[in-house]
């Protein structure tokens, strides 16, 4: 039973919470704020559980995102009426094993239904099979040629029953569909425009959500990212719609059944390795139901996929040339990939200060008693600073090989860093504010072994408040207008959205406050831009690093308290307001058509106006 469904059967009491809910909803689209209808629920209802409330919240928000969102008839009608100009055959392969004649039933309409008609279906059916269900499909297939039927002797499993079906489609393009799943109306509409507006395209994906095993409701919306090469050595975050050029399956080969129950997975890392261009419709096109023998809601139905879904992706990175070892990740179907460190480059960490001795006292032991990579220098540049402690920790720090270069200039950054990074010896920059602290010991290693290799640009890492909470989990662009840290102020120990706050993945920016780049990049884009000296430097560089070709990558594992606010005051003097007001026009001169198109690893159908990825309900 979903959520949705199990609230509108509860109590009287229960049943006013839900009408509650779907009215926060509505006063959201007229005045925004989760927060402040969040503790408006608090208050009204007597509780402080926010995440029932969140939930609640969320699933009355996809209801009302669907009615806004997706096509209506008339829409529908008009996609039937106008095809894109390239009508690609679309191959539709469905490996059925025992499947119930309502599901089939409900597949092939979800099929004959679409308003993209050049389509091919073909049905791969292991006997035994009961002859209501072959009565069915053979009167359905002669009464739709588009139907193709493929009945095998034996199961072959869904390795080798797919691979069936596509030996006998007939498309340029193959699309695959769980035996009991559904797809939009307007899916293949979309996977054909798709086409038409990329032409060198051959993998495709789409969003996804969940649908109840009664096949009446819809809930649990995943709203991806585009293309994020180290998400998905994360976790199978594409899975369906899942769909691939035939010629492109051609090359990479038939998929494994030795993976069966992870095949997909493994047939989309191979697919990813040598095609062309992928591209990702922001849209939902794919229903995948619910039952007790699925694993999207009964992870423990086939646990033996777990120790499958490592050997698929140490298969993957040996394949594209890398060395390390993958083990089981924090969650059913994740995995964390180890990769080993092909050398020990000297690290140059890079910190400016202005007083604060206590941050910076606390920064510097944390790095030198904590941190098992040891071959690093840090440069503390000094700025201004009048506090005789703050000498005195110099002094103290400087028997233990800490590099102290004084910076006379008013403060400025991204100038400073320049400066600082000139001067450094390390091929590796780490820039880090004064008011870090040190978690894992490991940090240094978690960041350098994704930077070492040469599509990596920028590694950043997660940063906790003191109480433990997320500070920066990576930067979203738009958030605010400009931007904002993914999953801000969520619990320590939260998997994030679709487990994003535990897994390594490829992110537009990341923080200065900690913030891993190669020397060759860092000079090959001129480092920061003195014309932001305190604001947005970081993101400007990384969109600048990003221009190259080069990714951003964000691993959890490298772990560090931020003691934010401290480094520098807020903008509370207009001085600074007007400075922060000058930084703002500057990056919007330079970035703004970036920022307007939309963060590529951030769904547009999640909210701009909150870094907690909850439902975009405005749009």
């Amino acid at each position: 039973m979903t959520m949705l469904s199990k609230i509108r059967r509860l109590t009287r009491p229960a049943k006013k919470f839900w009408h509650f809910m779907a009215g926060l909803v509505v006063y959201y689209r007229r005045y925004g704020g989760w927060q402040f209808l969040l503790k408006s629920a608090q208050r009204l209802l007597g509780t402080k559980d926010t995440s029932i409330l969140r939930r609640a919240l969320q699933a009355a928000a996809y209801q009302n995102w669907i009615r806004n969102n997706e096509p209506s008839k008339t829409q529908l009608e008009q996609q039937r009426k106008q095809p894109p100009p390239r009508k690609p055959l679309i191959s539709i392969v469905v490996p059925c094993y025992q499947t119930p004649l309502a599901r089939l039933q409900e597949l092939i309409d979800s099929v004959q239904s679409q308003t993209y008609s050049h389509w091919q279906l073909c049905l791969v059916l292991p006997r035994p099979i009961t002859g209501e269900i072959e009565d069915y499909l053979t009167l359905t297939s002669q009464t739709d040629s588009r139907i193709k039927l493929i009945f095998l002797d034996s199961n072959l499993g869904i390795a080798g029953n797919t691979n069936k079906a596509i030996e006998n489609a007939g498309g340029e393009f193959i699309a695959f569909l769980d035996h009991d799943d559904t797809l939009a109306p307007f899916a293949l509409y979309e996977v054909a425009q798709a086409v038409n507006q990329s032409p060198k395209v051959e993998l495709i994906y789409s969003d996804e959500d969940k649908l109840s095993d009664n096949g009446r409701s819809r809930h649990s919306p995943h709203f991806k990212p585009n293309w994020s090469p180290d998400l998905l050595r994360s976790y199978n975050y594409i899975t369906h719609l899942l769909v691939v050029k035939r010629s492109l399956l051609e090359t990479i080969g038939p998929l494994q059944s030795k993976y069966d129950g992870c095949q997909d997975y493994d047939l989309t890392l191979r697919a990813s390795e040598k095609a062309q261009e992928i591209v990702h419709i922001p849209k939902i096109l794919y229903h995948w139901r619910q039952h007790e023998h699925s694993t999207s809601v009964n992870p423990s139905a086939k646990p033996e996929v777990a120790s499958l879904v490592v050997k698929v992706v140490q298969d993957h990175i040996e394949r594209i040339g890398r060395q390390g070892t993958v083990q089981e990740g924090p969650f059913y179907g994740a995995v964390k990939v180890q990769y080993e460190l092909l050398a020990s480059p000297l690290i140059s960490i890079i910190i400016p200060n202005h007083d604060h001795p206590e941050d910076l006292g606390r920064c510097l032991s944390s790095i030198l008693d904590k941190s098992t990579y040891r071959n690093y220098e840090i440069i503390v540049m000094e700025n201004h600073s009048q506090r005789p402690e703050t000498f005195e920790l110099y002094s103290e720090y400087k028997k233990r090989g800490i590099k102290v270069v004084p910076w006379e200039k008013p403060f400025n950054y991204s100038e400073v860093n320049n400066d600082a990074a000139a001067k450094a010896k390390g091929e590796i920059l780490l820039f880090l504010n004064n008011d870090i602290e040190v978690i894992s010991p490991d940090w240094l290693e978690q960041m350098l072994m994704h930077l070492q290799y040469p599509e990596v640009g920028v590694v950043g890492a997660k940063l906790h408040y003191n109480d433990g909470s997320i500070q920066h989990a990576g930067v979203i662009l738009g958030i605010g207008g400009i931007a904002g840290h993914s999953h801000k102020h969520f619990p320590q120990n939260d998997p994030g959205y679709y487990g994003r706050l535990q897994v390594v993945q490829n992110l537009s920016a990341a923080t200065g406050a900690c913030l891993m780049t190669k020397r060759t990049a860092f000079e090959g884009v001129r480092g920061f831009d003195t014309e932001l000296p305190i604001a947005f430097n970081d993101i400007d560089f990384c969109l600048k690093i990003r221009q190259r070709g080069y990714l951003i990558v964000w691993t959890p594992e490298a772990r560090l308290y931020h003691h934010e606010s401290k480094t520098r005051g807020y903008e509370d003097t207009f001085e600074k307001q007007k400075r922060f007001l000058a930084e703002i026009e500057h990056f919007n001169k330079k970035w703004s058509d970036t920022i307007r198109n939309g963060d590529p690893y951030y769904s547009p159908n999640l909210t701009l106006s909150s870094e907690d990825f909850s439902i975009n309900v405005l749009a």
